[in-house]
């Protein structure tokens, strides 16, 4: 069976299964400087949606502490995974001696437009984030622009965003998983703009093709490998 033959079968398995979210969709020919991303919670939603990462589907994580709701559309970039490289950069820019928390990279995209549910695919250009630790994991949380927002579209770094904006996105990063009683679960070292954005996205494309590969052409060779011994 040709590569050109298993291309053919693959474009037929798009038309009859869905694709895993994290590593079915792809990021994007523009990243990092444009990004699909799998948007998971949105403002109104009461508990906290997760993508199950061996079915692919939304399940409930756990219900939204208290008062505190995401304040913007929330979910990951596909195809990144937050390991070494991540670590690595988050460790030297931090001070901190940090592991990756072995996710997908996670983003908050912004966007004056009301957006009624979750489980959608966006694309969105990243101008900036908070570099988070999360129990002496790297949990980089990624600022983003819904694309061709009539808004938020002059926006190009975190810089240009209004000030009261962003510490309402901080504020809930660190408190959406904090009881009033409890000690600070996390902490945001920094809050980074477009450029330190772009590195963090392409340590964890780096991160993923490590612990992943490309799974498209492992399954290809595997299925030419399997029926090309079916056939001797």
């Amino acid at each position: 069976m040709s590569q050109d033959t298993f291309n053919k079968i693959w474009k037929k398995f798009g038309l009859r299964f869905k694709s895993h979210p994290w590593h079915g969709i792809n990021i994007g020919e523009e990243a990092p400087q444009k990004v699909s991303s799998f948007i998971e919670v949105i403002p109104s939603d009461t508990v906290k949606y997760e993508v199950d990462k061996e079915s692919g589907y939304l399940m409930i994580d756990r219900p939204q502490k208290f008062s505190n709701i995401v304040p913007a559309l929330y979910g990951f970039i596909p195809r990144t995974y937050c390991a070494e490289e991540v670590a690595e950069y988050s460790s030297e820019k931090s001070g901190q001696e940090l592991e990756g928390d072995l996710d997908p990279l996670d983003i908050c995209v912004l966007t004056e437009r009301e957006v009624t549910h979750g489980n959608i695919i966006v694309t969105c250009k990243p101008i900036g984030g908070f570099r988070m630790i999360d129990g002496g994991e790297a949990d980089d949380k990624i600022i983003a622009i819904l694309n061709s927002d009539e808004i938020y579209g002059e926006y190009n770094d975190v810089s240009d965003l209004p000030k009261a904006l962003l510490d309402r996105l901080q504020h809930y990063f660190l408190t959406y998983k904090q009881l009033p009683k409890d000690k600070p679960k996390v902490e945001i070292t920094h809050t980074y703009g477009r450029e330190e954005a772009y590195e963090v996205i392409k340590r964890s494309q780096l991160d993923y093709q490590k612990h992943f590969g490309n799974l498209e052409k492992d399954l290809s060779e595997t299925l030419i490998e399997t029926v090309n011994n079916g056939n001797k």
